[in-house]
């Protein structure tokens, strides 16, 4: 995960010195600077354009409320500050958060979690793998059931589909690349450039690396071997 970076603007010099203290202690958050001086923060804030800014409202010069309006678009403004009235102003700039003195630590983190989860999107969630497919055999789609796939056989550009309970293959019009496109890759495997299998119906595999599955024994190639042997070492005992 990559850390948040953060400046600290503060011209009491215990406040900055407390939250220096909670941005060391705080796990993937990285503080790039800190200042007394709301005018001296300007340029190091534009420049560096942290993630997240620690801003006390109340400042000479140049008060939190300026400063907020000149940030980067991408810097996220947590006010800290002693003064609660300040709260509804705060919200006028899109602030993240609004921590009143003494900061606490466990509303300091808050804070810093809120962010995180704005600047950094969970995954996407991950697909469901299908349970069945489409294959065309003489003008008909036949729905069949991944789990019935023992293996895929490539020949030109028609490929076989070798099924449980099926005395002969399906075979349609199509290339092994689409078909090693189309099936869950966390069940099957492609060990030969005719050869796709679905590796729960491995039977045994020899000495000369055979795989023997269904009524086939395919031999693995030296360019298919490294693939075939980091899927073994997942599935086998040490």
């Amino acid at each position: 995960m990559k850390p948040l970076t953060c400046i600290i603007v503060d011209d009491e010099p215990l406040a900055v010195r407390l939250l220096i203290s909670y941005a060391e202690k705080t796990p993937d958050l990285k503080l790039l600077a800190s200042f007394t001086n709301s005018i001296s923060a300007i340029n190091a804030i534009k420049a560096q354009q942290p993630d997240l800014l620690f801003l006390d409202i109340q400042m000479p010069n140049i008060d939190g409320m300026e400063l907020a309006h000149s940030l980067p678009e991408a810097t996220r403004v947590v006010f800290t500050t002693a003064f609660k009235e300040y709260a509804f102003e705060s919200y006028e700039v899109n602030a993240l958060d609004f921590l009143l003195k003494p900061v606490r630590y466990n509303k300091f983190l808050a804070a810093v979690e809120k962010a995180r989860k704005q600047l950094q999107p969970s995954p996407a969630p991950q697909l469901q793998q299908p349970n069945t497919v489409f294959i065309r055999v003489d003008g008909e789609w036949r729905n069949v059931a991944v789990e019935q796939i023992i293996y895929v056989n490539g020949m030109k550009d028609y490929v076989m589909f070798y099924l449980d309970g099926e005395p002969k293959p399906l075979v349609t019009h199509l290339t092994m690349k689409a078909v090693e496109d189309m099936l869950p890759n966390d069940r099957f495997l492609r060990i030969h450039r005719s050869y796709i299998i679905a590796v729960d119906k491995i039977q045994k595999v020899d000495r000369n690396d055979c795989v023997y599955i269904g009524r086939e024994v395919i031999h693995i190639p030296d360019g298919y071997l490294p693939a075939f042997k980091s899927f073994m070492e997942t599935r086998t005992f040490r």
